[in-house]
């Protein structure tokens, strides 16, 4: 006997507080029955489990790799028809869903898996996987500007954690220079507000790398499955950075 929010994420239905939402909302059902209250058990080999009336069988995990174009939707749908990640799975037959977002104008590496407490243990906020950016940004910061990102700058939701930030590459002609910078949280378009405190805003942004994970030469808008090791390397990082953490 499991929880039944433990057992719809690892059914791939969605990560366990997304589906602890749908339970509160009374869209899951054990047996007919439906359940709107959390602590519920039920044994998934014996137990009929619904959500909005779709039967839940345990799936085959999966730990995608996604080199996300611009201008591509970090969702399972958009209502204005936009480009949506699922439309760069193919042959993917199982729902996945992003671990974490990248905004619409943001590219490159973005995990996908049906496994919601790999998800759930990525994106915690206690669990601070690093995650790397190139940041092309307007005009060449000073050293003085970057050392406020090092140390932690004021955003309208609070100080952030330190980011470790040095130069790529500076273009005096196009008076524009790339960034690499590394953060350790997950706040809404962080990196593009970062630099919009130092009055360098962004103009081309790509993640590289997460935690030891890099994007390398996958194509744009194509995918790769994980390994074993790195699916592992994950999950220890995201134990090991909890530890660090307390």
């Amino acid at each position: 006997m499991e929880r039944l929010q433990k057992i719809l994420a690892q059914a791939g239905v969605a990560s366990r507080r997304k589906c602890e939402e749908l339970i509160l909302a009374g869209q899951v059902q054990v047996n007919g029955e439906p359940v709107t209250t959390l602590g519920v058990k039920a044994d998934p080999a014996v137990d009929v489990i619904t959500v909005n009336g779709r039967t839940i069988r345990n799936e085959k995990k999966l730990y995608l790799m996604l080199n996300k174009p611009k201008g591509v939707i970090t969702s399972a749908s958009d209502p204005q028809g936009r480009k949506i990640v699922s439309d760069y799975l193919p042959g993917i037959k199982e729902r996945v869903y992003p671990v974490g977002r990248l905004d619409y104008d943001t590219e490159g590496l973005l995990l996908l898996t049906n496994d919601g407490d790999f998800a759930n243990l990525l994106t915690h906020p206690s669990h601070h996987v690093p995650k790397t950016y190139m940041a092309t940004v307007k005009g060449v910061p000073h050293g003085t500007s970057l050392e406020k990102l090092q140390k932690g700058i004021m955003l309208e939701d609070g100080m952030t954690a330190p980011a470790e930030v040095e130069y790529h590459d500076v273009d005096t002609d196009k008076k524009q220079a790339t960034i690499m910078i590394t953060i350790y949280e997950g706040r809404n378009r962080q990196v593009r507000r970062m630099f919009d405190a130092i009055s360098h805003p962004v103009t081309r942004l790509k993640r590289i790398k997460f935690g030891e994970l890099f994007l390398l030469n996958l194509a744009r808008g194509t995918y790769r499955h994980l390994t074993e090791k790195e699916v592992q390397e994950l999950r220890d990082m995201a134990l090991k950075t909890h530890k660090i953490q307390k």
